[in-house]
């Protein structure tokens, strides 16, 4: 089972690809545009793989099993 610290790492992982994106874009006219098209989807990745990963650590509602019989169930 993955554990909080996991979220740290990521993030360490696309900094380093962020900073490797800013000194090794291409040089020329479109040199901003390269660095900010690649940060900005590292970024976005990162983000959408922490909402999903915190939404599976921490879900907001439980599950619940529809095969227990009547009188067992915990409401």
């Amino acid at each position: 089972m993955a554990k909080g610290y996991s979220v740290f790492i990521g993030l360490a992982i696309v900094t380093a690809f962020c900073v490797a994106a800013w000194f090794l874009a291409p040089k020329g006219e479109n040199q901003t545009t390269w660095r900010s098209s690649l940060i900005l989807a590292f970024i976005s990745c990162y983000l959408m793989w922490f909402v999903t990963f915190m939404a599976q650590l921490h879900p907001l509602i439980e599950p619940r099993r529809t095969t227990v019989r009547e009188g067992f169930q915990f409401e």
